[in-house]
């Protein structure tokens, strides 16, 4: 995790506004907004690295409510399209989400799971996100 970590900061491309890393204070607002724990590993991505812009993808964030990429936001509009609620989108990708379950488990979900996954939200950054 810490490798995938310090790669990221490495790529971090400048924004003309960056983003802000949240605090655990508004991850618990999150999730009751949600009514849904947030995975440990979405957990540690949000307050570690979810400030970070690099490539094409753009994962979830917390900080900005009026950003794309509002976890909440993405969440209700990814589950209005059938994604199952007990998955949250990490990523929105090509009409469909990058997912993660409780067990912390990444998979693709566009109508229905690929059978492709990934076993932690931190390979799923290595092998997909940093890939990109």
């Amino acid at each position: 995790m810490e490798d995938v970590i310090d790669e990221l900061r490495e790529r971090n491309e400048p924004v003309p506004v960056p983003l802000e890393l949240p605090d655990e204070d508004l991850l618990v607002e999150i999730e009751e907004a949600l009514c849904v724990a947030l995975p440990d590993d979405l957990r540690l991505y949000l307050l570690l690295v979810s400030d970070v812009v690099c490539g094409h993808l753009e994962p979830v964030t917390v900080s900005d409510p009026n950003s794309h990429t509002y976890l909440p936001e993405v969440a209700a509009i990814a589950w209005s399209l059938g994604m199952p609620r007990h998955y949250l989108p990490i990523c929105e990708y090509d009409g469909g989400y990058y997912c993660m379950g409780h067990d912390g488990e990444v998979h693709y979900w566009q109508e229905t799971l690929s059978e492709e996954s990934w076993e932690s939200l931190w390979h799923w950054v290595r092998d997909v996100w940093l890939a990109d």
